[in-house]
Parts: structure tokens; C-alpha cells; sequence
């Protein structure tokens, strides 16, 4: 009797193991496998005309946080190498006091990039609603993303996904600690599972999407006058 129970909760066991990795590591890797031959560094990324920067955590003054002045800084690069012509500065403006693209471009301006080279979305919520506005708002058919090497695989599979055709540069100019790395990844393996769910199952409505749109066939996020080309 004890050999059966101890048979059925290894088998329960071995179960539940092989859920989890095919539920949260399987897709993650497929992620992994989509982006790594679309990953580049700041010296041999193809030349775009655009880079989306992905917005992240700010500091209580309101200025950019570590992880979000390491990837302006990986954009500033690219700009200065002649790598691009334009970027576009995407995060969360939900409320007045958290305004994550105008701090991206404060911290740009301080590095010498020209404003006119600056194109700001305050409605980039989320990797889903940055890559998915790129395209039907700003009108981005192709892109460098800047973000860091834990995000960057699903941005690069996001924004492929929303039609703007994209190679990504990992933000890699400061040093973060292993308990935030590891954090940092850990959520990433959840958040990759939510983006393949999203696109293949879900199709939730992006941020100012029209009512009847979907993301397998989405419609313009607003009205054609609203639209921006870069």
C-alpha cells in the first residue's frame, strides 16, 4: 500500500513537471530560438531608420531609473554611430506624476540628441501595446528594439508579430545585481507565456484600439488623422 501511494505521488509529481515546462519554459524557448538570430549588438546591427525604446521604472523625481537609462544609453549609441535616424520613446503616462517617455527624452537631450529626432508614445502600457502602436500608429514597418537581454526575445517576437519587422540590441552598459537579475527573469518567463497566450489565443485589444479589432487582424488604433509617420 505504502509503495503504491509513493508510486502515485511520483507520477503526480513527474506530471505536474512536465505541465510547467511545457506550459511556462516551452514557450519561452521557442521565444528564445525566434529571436536569437535577430539579436545584434551596438557595432554590427543592420542599419533602420527607427529604434523603439521600451519604457521602464522611474525614479521617485520623476527621472529615468537605472534600467531605463541603460537602454536610452544603448540608443544614444546607436544614434551617434549613424545606426539610426529617429526614436521612438515608448512607455507609461497613465497618470500625470509617472511620465516614462519624457523622462527617456530628458535623459536623451542630455547626451546632445537632437529633440527633433525624438518621437514620444505616452500609451506604450505594456511590450504589447508598444510594438502593436509602432506600427498602426507611427506607421513603423521596420525597427531596432533597445531594451535588455532578459526582454529583448519577446519584444523582438512581438513587434515581428504586429508587423514591424525587427532586430534587437541588448541594453547591456551597466552592471545589475544577481537578485534583481534573477527577478528580472523569473517575471519574463511568466510575461513570455502571457505574450504567446495574448497572440494566439487572447488577441486582446491594444491600448486605443477601435471596438472590432482584434490582434490577428487588427484595425488602426485611431483615427487616421491621429496617426503618426516616422
Amino acid at each position: 500500500m505504502f509503495k503504491k501511494i509513493l508510486k502515485f505521488i511520483w507520477r503526480l509529481a513527474l506530471t505536474v513537471s512536465l505541465f510547467i515546462f511545457s506550459g511556462v519554459f516551452f514557450p519561452k524557448l521557442l521565444v528564445l530560438l525566434y529571436a536569437s538570430p535577430r539579436t545584434f549588438t551596438v557595432d554590427n546591427v543592420p542599419s533602420e531608420r527607427v529604434a523603439i525604446v521600451f519604457g521602464a521604472g522611474l525614479l521617485r523625481d520623476g527621472s529615468a531609473g537605472p534600467v531605463l537609462r541603460d537602454r536610452v544609453e544603448t540608443a544614444v549609441q546607436l544614434y551617434q554611430q549613424g545606426k539610426i535616424d529617429k526614436l521612438l520613446m515608448s512607455g507609461d503616462n497613465r497618470v500625470v506624476e509617472h511620465n516614462e517617455p519624457e523622462a527617456m527624452r530628458q535623459y536623451a537631450l542630455a547626451f546632445g540628441i537632437p529633440d527633433e529626432a525624438i518621437v514620444l508614445d505616452y500609451a506604450g502600457l505594456r511590450t504589447y501595446d508598444t510594438c502593436y502602436r509602432a506600427n498602426f500608429i507611427f506607421q513603423v514597418d521596420s525597427a531596432i528594439l533597445v531594451t535588455q537581454e532578459f526582454h529583448l526575445p519577446r519584444a523582438i517576437f512581438l513587434c515581428n508579430w504586429f508587423g514591424v519587422e525587427s532586430v534587437g540590441v541588448e541594453s547591456n552598459n551597466n552592471y545589475f545585481r544577481k537578485i534583481s537579475r534573477l527577478y528580472w527573469n523569473t517575471r519574463e518567463l511568466f510575461a513570455t507565456v502571457q505574450a504567446v497566450w495574448d497572440v494566439y489565443v487572447a488577441k486582446p485589444l491594444p491600448i486605443a484600439s477601435r471596438t472590432g479589432g482584434s490582434a490577428s487582424r487588427p484595425m488602426p488604433a485611431v483615427a487616421p488623422a491621429e496617426t503618426t509617420t516616422l
